[in-house]
């Protein structure tokens, strides 16, 4: 008995996914465990695997949109398969076969030409000319057998039992569709696009070569074709007259556009700015860098100090640790800290928990794991609910000032940005330091201005003498 396939739930709020590749191909042996599919929704990427072994039928293709719970797939087991394919094969060329033996047996001799007695002498071998045509001679029961044995299909390309099942009631012979899926694969729009296009199964089919229009034999299909692989191109990409390219949004950057439009509608957002000298910052990770991998195993880095800044800012200042809910204002007791990282699939805000109760070793450690997951497509829902505020460091792509918008429904998002030596004024004297821009962008409906720069101010001091901030490193 098949097992489907399924699109399982992912989270509450999440109705809908995007199949955005399909591990294994059409027909193919898979064991339980196996990665099947990759699904896209609009919070997260996740990985579908085989609950049981046998054989897949892929039931929706790659690129579309499919709903919680919907059947995207079949696994059939290998002994059902195996029997369904003997089976199916056999029943498919049975009346190839009964019609070839019929139509030889039913042969009809123009009386004119009917020859005379055969003679001893012209009983005698002749080696056949390979351009004769060979006589039609009786087959017994035992060579009947042997005939529908040799037509059985030696196919390596997979075919599903439904596509086979499709044939038999289509009197259509496989060996003679090329299947466009994956791995030269026959799906079950190739059988009907076959029967569309007016090609005549097996049965029906002439050969081209015979040399007599006085005989009924039907020529029995030609084994010798072989499935090809067709390369198509991806499902989710319209190539226009060549001067465009029109791509389907995934759901999670769908999500993202939604998300980033109603925190502009919805919030009364404002920035602020200020500078920070990063020379005590570089200095410290300059001297301490060594050990620090030697102990931990892992470099510092600038975030972890800016996430432990704004841990300190936060306490500072509880009006941007806060929220709206309704008519309500939710103030946080805790420091859960979003870091928005940039990946292939879009921008994901994974939360580095209880920050305030962690050293620098373990925030790095986090930050790279995350930042390993958000690359393969791994991070799980939990990873990226329930933040109080967001940083986003732009500066790793060259941005040296931007307005970030907050990541509803956080009060507050701070945006850092390139690191550029430049003269500065310091005691009356300028020097060259390395300045950094940061950008406190805030909802004004609940921060108002004289804690928005005050928070920013206590980030950009614990920035600039960091060495009370690394006590717990």
């Amino acid at each position: 008995m098949s097992v489907d396939v399924t699109i399982p739930s992912v989270g509450e709020s999440v109705s809908s996914g995007f199949i955005t590749h399909w591990h294994k191909a059409e027909g193919e042996q898979v064991s339980s465990g196996d990665l099947l599919l990759t699904l896209d929704t609009d919070k997260i990427s996740t990985e579908i695997t085989a609950e049981s072994s046998g054989v897949l039928e892929i039931l929706v293709q790659e690129g579309q949109d499919v709903m919680i719970g919907a059947v995207v797939g079949r696994i059939f087991p290998t002994e059902e398969v195996s029997e369904s394919s003997q089976t199916n094969i056999e029943e498919i060329h049975e009346p190839v076969v009964s019609n070839a033996i019929e139509s030889v047996e039913d042969v009809k001799v123009d009386p004119v030409s009917v020859p005379p007695e055969p003679t001893k002498e012209s009983l005698k071998y002749v080696e056949p000319d390979e351009q004769t045509q060979p006589p039609a001679i009786n087959i017994t029961d035992s060579q009947t057998k042997k005939k529908k044995r040799d037509l059985r299909l030696d196919r390596k390309a997979p075919v599903s039992p439904a596509v086979k099942l499709l044939a038999k009631e289509k009197g259509v012979d496989l060996s003679l569709i090329i299947g466009t899926g994956k791995k030269g694969s026959i799906l079950k729009k190739d059988v009907m696009a076959f029967i569309d296009g007016g090609s005549l199964p097996a049965t029906s089919v002439k050969d081209s070569s015979e040399p007599s229009q006085n005989t009924s034999r039907k020529n029995l299909p030609n084994l010798s074709i072989k499935p090809t692989k067709i390369e198509r191109p991806a499902p989710s990409k319209v190539e226009e007259s060549g001067r465009i390219t029109r791509t389907p949004l995934s759901p999670i950057r769908r999500k993202i556009a939604n998300h980033l439009v109603s925190a502009q509608r919805d919030s009364a957002l404002l920035t602020t700015f200020n500078e920070c000298d990063m020379s005590s910052v570089m200095s410290l990770r300059k001297g301490l860098q060594d050990d620090f991998v030697s102990k931990f195993g892992v470099k510092l880095g600038f975030m972890s100090i800016f996430i432990k800044a704004v841990v300190d800012g936060l306490k500072e200042v509880g009006q941007i640790n806060a929220r709206i809910d309704g008519n309500d204002l939710i103030t946080n007791h805790f420091y859960d800290v979003g870091v928005a990282v940039g990946s292939e699939r879009g921008l994901v805000v994974p939360v580095i928990r209880d920050c305030d109760k962690k050293n620098f070793a373990e925030i790095e450690k986090d930050i790279a794991n995350y930042a390993s997951l958000a690359n393969e497509g791994k991070l799980g829902l939990d990873d990226l609910q329930g933040g109080v505020f967001t940083i986003s460091n732009g500066g790793i792509y060259g941005s040296m000032l931007s307005t970030p918008i907050i990541n509803p429904p956080q009060s507050a998002i701070l945006g850092m940005h390139n690191i550029i030596e430049r003269p500065v004024a310091i005691d009356g004297e300028v020097v060259i330091r390395p300045m950094m821009y940061l950008a406190l962008s805030y909802d004004h409906r609940i921060v108002d201005g004289r804690e928005a720069v005050t928070f920013l101010r206590r980030v950009k001091d614990c920035v600039e003498n960091p060495a009370r901030l690394l006590v717990g490193a």
